[in-house]
């Protein structure tokens, strides 16, 4: 069949499952009013005060031009500030931003029971696993 490459394509599938985790993401993360990304960049920040912009970008993965944009957005919801130390900005909770946390925690939680209780707990974590490992060597490369 002309289709059949498209099974044992890594760029097909993985782009595959990045829409379908996205959008179970996307609805449990729905009652804090944030995409899954804020939400996590509000958890990292929460639980370091005075993270710099570029150890947000290393930690979530992404470039630091869209750290900034992150970050302009939630500091235009008043739910983190910036304060610049020299040349590194720093971004801090607000009062708004911590309050959110615990609807975020549980939006993650719900997420991980979700694809838990469809995948298995042993398979959910090991395709974490693998992915990340993945991931890494082909940054590397």
């Amino acid at each position: 069949m002309a289709q059949e490459f498209l099974h044992s394509c890594l760029f097909f599938n993985a782009n595959r499952l990045s829409r379908v985790i996205t959008k179970m993401a996307e609805e449990e993360f729905a009652p804090t009013g944030l995409t899954p990304m804020y939400g996590y960049l509000i958890r990292l920040v929460n639980g370091a005060p005075g993270i710099s912009q570029k150890e947000l970008s290393e930690k979530l993965y992404i470039a630091p031009s869209t750290v900034t944009r992150f970050v302009d957005k939630l500091e235009g919801k008043k739910l983190v500030e910036r304060k610049v130390q020299g040349k590194t900005v720093l971004i801090y909770p607000t009062d708004k931003g911590k309050q959110l946390e615990e609807t975020i925690v549980r939006a993650s939680r719900n997420l991980l029971l979700r694809y838990e209780a469809i995948l298995g707990i042993e398979a959910s974590g090991l395709l974490s696993r693998q992915i990340e490992d993945t991931s890494d060597k082909l940054e590397r490369e």
